[in-house]
């Protein structure tokens, strides 16, 4: 049963790919401000999850509601203007658009109006993205494609804040990139949650999980083995083997 706090509900979801059936009976909340993320291996039903609730995967049989409002059976352009933003694996970001015109596009005509909500958000608009993410502000004119894969990433994220959502799907942001710029996006998620947002983070970086979760559910053949904070999951030395992969020792 879902809280009143709870800013996304998930409850008892059911989401097939045709015949096969991956996600089986899961259950979530995140409240507002808050960082979730779903760790997991490879296959494990994570990218099917945010597909779930971005109604571009919709699930036969359960119960989706964000800010108290069923998303069930709604479009995803629907879905999107109600308030919740994607940064999709792989980015997918208009490699032949510029970066200008991928940033404006959720301003455009084409996304649709926004409600109006009434909270402590930041807003942004393109120079506060670009104050954000200094290193888009000098490729303005450059395609999407012709930026590194830090670059895009960026891009990617910078894109969805331009719709000023109140939640941000993030799937595997830092799939790809070095380090340091997995260090930026870490900042990145603590500023967007500094600012009032909120986010539903898929990743299978332990560290940075561990760095910006709030709560950490671990997925396993499309359901939840794990729910906990991060010292707690730290100290599950079953979970961090079975599911994860990796020693209790090297969690910390």
């Amino acid at each position: 049963m879902a809280t009143s706090e709870a800013l996304l509900a998930v409850r008892e979801i059911h989401t097939y790919y045709g015949d096969s059936y991956v996600l089986n009976g899961l259950s979530l909340e995140l409240a507002a401000g808050r960082i979730v993320v779903i760790l997991g291996r490879n296959g494990m039903g994570k990218t099917t999850l945010i597909r779930s609730i971005a109604g571009l995967t919709p699930p036969r049989r359960g119960e989706v509601t964000f800010a108290g409002q069923s998303l069930i059976g709604k479009p995803p352009y629907a879905i999107a203007q109600s308030g919740i933003a994607i940064v999709p694996q792989g980015r997918r970001i208009f490699k032949s658009l510029t970066v200008r015109e991928n940033l404006t596009l959720p301003t455009s005509a084409l996304a649709g109006r926004q409600r109006a909500r009434h909270d402590s958000r930041k807003h942004w608009d393109l120079a506060g993205v670009l104050a954000e993410f200094p290193q888009l502000a000098e490729r303005m004119d450059n395609t999407g494609g012709a930026l590194s894969g830090g670059e895009q990433q960026m891009l990617a994220i910078g894109r969805a804040l331009m719709a000023n959502p109140a939640l941000i799907l993030m799937d595997e942001p830092s799939e790809g990139l070095s380090p340091k710029l997995v260090q930026k996006v870490e900042e990145i998620m603590h500023g967007l949650r500094a600012h009032g947002h909120s986010i539903l983070l898929v990743e299978q970086n332990l560290a940075l999980a561990m760095a910006v979760a709030d709560s950490i559910y671990v997925i396993s053949s499309g359901q939840f083995v794990f729910h906990g904070t991060p010292d707690e999951l730290s100290r599950n030395a079953g979970i961090l083997d079975s599911h994860l992969g990796v020693s209790a020792a090297r969690s910390h």
